[in-house]
């Protein structure tokens, strides 16, 4: 069973696994600890991870990044169509309101939805997994931010449906960062809790999460988040400054360039990093737009002044997050800072304002996410024994319920998982109604929630399995929030009356009684039995009975992934696979080819040239040439079996000189072979008595004068002419000297 922990972040993924020395950082094919999360679509064949990123600058229309973004959001709301603006690529909305991404691959246009493009994230990730571990990956725990609605946290398990993954749980990030630094912290304080305030800058979001640590055990207290604050809005900040500096410097408008835009944003990023520890740097950036250099410069105050609604914003989420734990301030006996966006400096200046303390970086920024995910896959995995240690997480928005039976009566809005809730839970709520009903589950604290994003969670139809009689029932609904924060009804059942039971053997007792009566007093007995029968009318009522039913509930009608559409993907991505091998497959077959005809070309005038004859050497080298130029123009972009074909033909070529290379060697080893046999053979005759030493003398004497009569007449001839002995005729002198003398 794998034991691994996965990190999707908008800008890089990280993988961490628990093995028995602890938690490992797994490495990408570069040796690096981070892979770029993106998906890029060449000509023939896909681009996953670094690969991905290399050839973002040549396919930037479709080159899909920052994936994490789109997941679960409709088309139209208006953050999304924000987000939008910042992509390359083309996108329209899709049949349940998300978003579709278009793109050309294999000389065809392509709709792909962010389930997909996740799906093939999740994919390569779990191939590099498996090739480090050597083993099948398939349970993980994978974070996620805290701000996830429903219809997000489903579209991962979706994501990871399609590349064959199967979560033990969706964890917070921050859940998981504080799980980490909770698990192998050992100095908090004796008595009572210790507060310690997690704050994560990721590239594109900020996470604040409160939690209060005590031995063996931590509690989260308060989640609070900006999703639209991270590290890229400083970079925006940089690139809107230089885009407007260009076009009055240089009237150069780089946002009517898409590559252009990505240059330039890109060195704001180094630009950002290099201000990080420097008091001023400068920006320049050569053929930017019609092969002009444009050159800029900025200093950390100026930025910090540009970026000062930002900072801003860090604070008020801080802030959030303390009051939402019922604390204040000066409860917090630390502030960990992690994630991409935290090193700018005002950020820490910032923080110590706020909180009266410097925050601290005791925690690996951009590993600590994965490695708090690998630490509670751990937990949940049977094959690995983890000490004891308690996590109570908290859901950062309040659940409401409404309950729809398509009469006029309106039912009330109920609360069962209200802001700050521990997950997983259930609780039930009471229903009284038509027997058919819906249930469209939402978030209510809307000042809480994200703006822009619809607070629904979904739509439930609740009906009998059959053609019930009843209609109206008194039901109870068992609703869960699961260890992903979904939202799931698990059953709706309610108690049906049935048809009053007589107790028949009392009846047949009474009548009895009575036919023994009539049977022994005649009528004289008929009024007394008679009036047993009327008193004993009470013991034979019926008696009153129940049974409990439970109700069919449908799958969440608010979905943008079907059940179909998923198995649509897989089916998809395996025919994507396939074709990357194929095409990585034809350019190996392609690549040996060129080594092949340049090694050869090589040894041609080297160690086979006095192999072969000149004419030889001539034919070989114009094949070479004539199959270079051919490689180079119309047979650069040929299938797999052509390579194949073209090789072999060329290796037909060359295989007599080959032949005549190895017979050399070979004939050379088992010459020394056999004189160092006679060699042995003389030195050990010498401890023999004289006529076995005589015998064991001509022996060698005759098959050394064998050897150097054949020696002689094989040098005296060019090395490219035919063998005059074959090499089994040395090794097998030399298999008989030594069973004869041994």
């Amino acid at each position: 069973m794998s034991v691994v922990g996965f990190d999707i972040g908008n800008e890089n993924c990280a993988i961490a696994v628990a093995k028995r020395s602890g938690i490992d950082m797994l490495l990408n094919d570069e040796s690096k600890r981070e892979t770029p999360a993106v998906v890029s679509f060449g000509e023939k064949q896909r681009f996953l991870g670094s690969s991905g990123a290399a050839f973002a600058t040549k396919y930037p229309k479709s080159t899909i990044s920052q994936i994490k973004r789109l997941i679960g959001r409709k088309y139209k709301e208006p953050s999304m169509q924000e987000e939008l603006k910042l992509l390359p690529f083309e996108t329209t909305e899709g049949p349940h309101g998300g978003v579709l991404i278009h793109l050309q691959y294999l000389d065809k246009t392509w709709t792909f939805t962010p389930v997909d493009i996740l799906g093939m994230l999740f994919a390569h990730l779990k191939q590099m997994t498996e090739k480090n571990l050597e083993s099948p990956v398939i349970d993980c725990v994978i974070g996620i931010p805290s701000y996830f609605t429903d219809l997000q946290r489903r579209e991962y398990l979706h994501a990871a449906s399609i590349a064959g993954l199967r979560p033990l749980q969706l964890v917070h990030d921050c859940t998981a960062v504080a799980l980490g630094y909770g698990m192998f912290k050992t100095d908090f304080l004796k008595k009572g809790p210790t507060i310690v305030l997690f704050l994560d800058i990721g590239q594109c979001d900020t996470q604040v999460t409160v939690a209060a640590f005590e031995k063996g055990k931590m509690e989260i207290l308060a989640h609070s988040f900006d999703p639209n604050l991270g590290g890229r809005d400083f970079d925006e900040v940089l690139f809107s400054h230089f885009a407007t500096q260009f076009k009055q410097q240089y009237g150069i408008d780089v946002y009517t360039n898409v590559r252009a835009s990505m240059r330039l944003r890109t060195a704001c990023e180094k630009l950002k990093k290099v201000l990080s520890a420097n008091a001023e740097a400068p920006l320049s950036i050569e053929c930017l737009v019609d092969d002009k250099d444009l050159v800029g410069f900025i200093t950390r105050e100026e930025f910090e002044k540009l970026s000062a609604k930002l900072l801003q914003r860090v604070s008020d989420v801080c802030q959030k997050a303390i009051k939402d734990s019922g604390l204040s301030a000066d409860k917090i006996h630390s502030i960990e800072v992690v994630g991409s966006g935290s090193r700018i400096p005002a950020i820490m200046r910032k923080l110590t304002s706020v909180f009266d303390k410097e925050p601290m970086r005791t925690l690996n920024g951009s590993e600590c996410v994965a490695r708090g995910c690998a630490l509670s896959c751990a937990m949940l995995s049977p094959t690995c024994r983890v000490k004891d240690y308690k996590v109570k997480d908290i859901f950062p928005y309040s659940v409401g319920l409404r309950f729809d039976d398509g009469e006029n009566k309106r039912h009330p809005e109920l609360k069962p998982f209200p802001k700050g809730s521990p997950f997983p839970t259930n609780k039930t709520v009471p229903y009284h109604g038509n027997i058919t009903f819906c249930c469209e589950v939402f978030y209510t604290n809307k000042m809480d929630f994200p703006s822009g994003i619809s607070p629904l969670v979904g739509r439930f139809r609740i009906s009998p399995h059959l053609t019930s009689g009843e209609k109206s029932v008194k039901a109870t609904v068992n609703v869960q929030l699961n260890a992903h924060g979904i939202f799931e009804i698990k059953s709706v059942s309610f108690l049906e009356v049935l048809h009053p039971l007589f107790d028949y053997s009392k009846l047949y007792s009474l009548m009895m009684m009575y036919a023994n009566n009539l049977m022994k007093n005649g009528a004289a007995g008929y009024n007394t039995t008679g009036s047993t029968l009327r008193n004993a009318h009470s013991a034979v009522e019926p008696r009153s009975r129940a049974r409990e039913q439970k109700l069919l509930v449908s799958e969440n009608y608010h979905v943008m992934t079907t059940i179909d559409e998923i198995h649509k993907a897989q089916k998809r991505a395996e025919m994507f696979a396939d074709q990357d091998i194929k095409v990585e497959k034809t350019k190996e077959k392609r690549n040996t080819l060129e080594s092949f005809i340049y090694d050869t070309r090589s040894k041609l005038f080297s160690s086979f040239r006095s192999l072969a004859t000149d004419s030889e050497v001539e034919i070989i080298s114009k094949r070479l040439q004539k199959t270079l130029e051919w490689l180079y123009e119309e047979g650069d972009d040929e299938s797999e079996q052509v390579y194949i074909r073209k090789l072999e033909h060329l290796e037909k070529y060359l295989d007599p000189i080959e032949n005549r290379y190895t017979d050399e060697k070979v004939r050379q080893e088992a010459t020394r072979a056999l004189q160092t046999c006679i060699k042995k053979n003389r030195l050990a005759a010498d401890q023999l008595p004289p006529s076995q030493k005589e015998e064991v003398n001509n022996a060698c004497i005759q098959a050394e004068w064998w050897l150097n009569q054949l020696s002689h007449l094989q040098d005296s001839l060019p090395k490219n002419a035919t063998r005059i002995y074959c090499l089994s005729s040395i090794s097998g002198i030399t298999q008989a000297f030594k069973r004869q003398f041994k």
